[in-house]
């Protein structure tokens, strides 16, 4: 959706640009080629605008210890900085394209592979976003590469695999979760028009309590009342966690 919007909002400086130009010759130009290149950089879940490139799992493995493994530990599973990118999939979800443990009740983090449908996100969010202290500093062989040693980790690429833009839909037939995503939401009916008869409730809901967080009674007043710590507007309201309940 982002993604879509930025190219949207684009597009419409650019057709300002152009029509301001041919009102007012002498300011402003058409931009270049290149110029339009270097904005329409996304890459779509089918590839489509994927550069030339490679990176072998070795050589990712490389960059993640010199330029990741700080913030996410050496094999993309610590959650000290951030949560864990790698961990909580099985032969078995790889092999169904659903990763099981999304819906499983546990007290533990949902690892950004297990919510991943699509290779294309995670290397576009490398490219655009990581490191976190020097985003689009990466090559895009380094992206690859980096893209090859998570794909390693999670065990959809073998140690000896090198990703290229020819060969990286090998790997998109083997995410854990490649059928997670779902276009039956609120937003389009299944005939992909505008929802324009939502029924969803707005006001005096119904709240189903059993599906509410209980914080359990022995962390009561370690931290004061939640329920007077929040602001006095909006839909968040912290639950009664006083000494005296």
């Amino acid at each position: 959706m982002f993604k879509f919007l930025d190219r949207v909002i684009f597009l419409l400086w650019l057709c300002c640009v152009q029509a301001h130009a041919q009102t007012f010759p002498s300011i402003g130009r058409a931009a270049t080629v290149a110029e339009i290149a270097a904005w329409d950089s996304d890459v779509r879940p089918d590839f489509r605008g994927l550069p030339v490139g490679s990176g072998s799992v070795s050589q990712g493995m490389k960059v993640w210890e010199k330029k990741c493994a700080s913030c996410h530990g050496a094999f993309a599973e610590s959650p000290a900085v951030f949560p864990p990118l790698i961990g909580g999939t099985t032969s078995a979800d790889i092999e169904r394209g659903r990763a099981a443990g999304l819906t499983a009740v546990t007290e533990n983090s949902k690892t950004t592979i297990m919510k991943l449908a699509t290779v294309s996100t995670l290397w576009d969010y490398i490219r655009r976003a990581m490191p976190f202290d020097a985003p689009k500093s990466l090559s895009v062989n380094e992206v690859y590469a980096t893209t090859a040693y998570l794909l390693h980790l999670a065990d959809i690429l073998p140690a000896d695999f090198t990703l290229t833009e020819k060969n990286i839909a090998q790997a998109q037939l083997k995410m854990p979760n490649r059928d997670g995503m779902s276009t039956a939401h609120g937003m389009l009916d299944v005939k992909g028009k505008g929802d324009v008869t939502s029924l969803a409730c707005m006001n005096d809901c119904y709240v189903n309590e059993q599906s509410l967080v209980v914080l359990p009674p022995s962390v009561n007043g370690l931290n004061g009342n939640l329920a007077e710590q929040n602001r006095n507007y909006g839909l968040i309201r912290g639950v009664d966690t006083s000494t005296k309940r």
